[in-house]
């Protein structure tokens, strides 16, 4: 597989790896850090995993609106990760659940902030015949962050005796050589609109992303319901006997079977069409689910997280790329901004669920409930591609 893409794709390949290792260097160690370090329970980190997840949706809904409004996308996407780079330290100096939700909410909307942007600035560098690889070559090299950084806290772990926060305060380095490299190497093309022609968020707006637009996000909802935050995963391992000082190993087999699927997949999505491997992914999940759910020892819970990092192979670009497709070219970053809001308005659903079932009813019913609201997304897109196909 060549890698001929645009240099601006790749430069933005390099800056979501760079701030993955530092969002995976504190990740992998804040949920033990949370229940155990500070002692909250387990439906207070759903709850703050969903609320930082929430927040991040609605303001992907404002900066989508901005961008298109003004129609450039780098320099909100230059705000939103100087802005999630400035928060590592609050992680560090947290001493109770409160100030790692107030670190955690302000992450997320930086991260809010250069969501949509970014998503729309990839399309606006491609062609539509690439838009599948663009976006898994994006989701791969964020992918491999998210296994370098689990990886980087195991080894500073070691080394400086488990001081969880000495890590925290490391993070802040990969962040900040994201925002360098955005600065310097990712360039936007022209502005394509007149400022008399931008859109407005409004009802005509709203109509104009037409039907097809919103059967993506009822999909992205679905399947954001039947998947909660990776911080469970986290949960999960520790119960199976997983020690706190290899927690960060549990995101690093998901994510390199993540970034290893992501890009091919994304490719052949351009050559065989997606929809196929959409459902896939949705029945995909449900084993990861029920994996998690029911294996007795720490080797059948980490086969589930590397199933789980394969379901996140086969949809996460994907989606990108429909919403892409599906959304008028002057209201691209608009579209994203709905979509990351309903999907985050889903993961906090999913999250708070989730945490209230395993602080009720344990972790196999938790993951069992996620199987369940798969099955049913998996279902509803196979009626909807019966009806799709019968209508053309």
């Amino acid at each position: 597989m060549r890698l001929n893409l645009p240099g601006g794709v790749i430069a933005l390949g390099f800056v979501s790896l760079f701030m993955d290792i530092s969002s995976e260097m504190i990740h992998g160690l804040l949920p033990l850090f949370v229940v155990g370090t500070l002692g909250a329970s387990a439906a207070v980190l759903g709850l703050i995993e969903g609320l930082g997840e929430a927040t991040a949706s609605v303001v992907k809904l404002i900066s989508g609106m901005m961008s298109d409004r003004i129609g450039r996308r780098k320099p909100l996407a230059v705000a939103g990760y100087a802005l999630s780079a400035l928060t590592k330290p609050l992680f560090a100096m947290a001493g109770v659940p409160g100030v790692v939700l107030a670190a955690r909410l302000a992450d997320r909307v930086g991260k809010g902030i250069r969501g949509a942007p970014r998503d729309a600035l990839v399309a606006d560098l491609v062609p539509p015949e690439q838009r599948g690889a663009a976006y898994g070559l994006r989701q791969s090299m964020d992918t491999v962050g998210a296994f370098i950084g689990p990886l980087a806290a195991i080894a500073l772990m070691a080394a400086f005796a488990g001081n969880v926060r000495l890590v925290f305060w490391l993070a802040i380095i990969p962040a900040l050589v994201a925002v360098a490299v955005l600065v310097i190497y990712v360039r936007e093309p022209e502005a394509r609109s007149a400022p008399a022609a931008r859109p407005k968020f409004n009802r005509a707006s709203l109509a104009a992303l037409g039907p097809g637009f919103w059967l993506v996000v009822a999909i992205g909802a679905v399947l954001t319901l039947a998947r909660f935050s990776e911080a469970f995963l986290i949960l999960r391992a520790s119960e199976a006997g997983l020690a706190m000082v290899y927690a960060p190993f549990v995101l690093v087999v998901m994510n390199v079977v993540y970034a290893l699927a992501a890009w091919p997949l994304g490719a052949l999505s351009d050559r065989v069409g997606r929809h196929g491997l959409l459902i896939s992914g949705f029945a995909v999940l449900i084993f990861a689910d029920l994996l998690l759910a029911f294996s007795p020892g720490l080797w059948g819970v980490l086969a589930g997280v590397a199933v789980w990092g394969l379901h996140m192979a086969l949809t996460q670009g994907l989606l990108a790329a429909e919403v892409a497709a599906a959304a008028p070219t002057n209201l691209r970053a608009t579209g994203f901004g709905i979509f990351n809001l309903v999907t985050g308005m889903a993961l906090l659903l999913a999250n708070g669920l989730a945490g209230w079932l395993w602080a009720v009813q344990g972790a196999a019913v938790a993951f069992s409930a996620g199987a369940g609201f798969a099955a049913a997304g998996l279902f509803g897109l196979a009626v909807l591609a019966r009806r799709r196909k019968a209508t053309r």
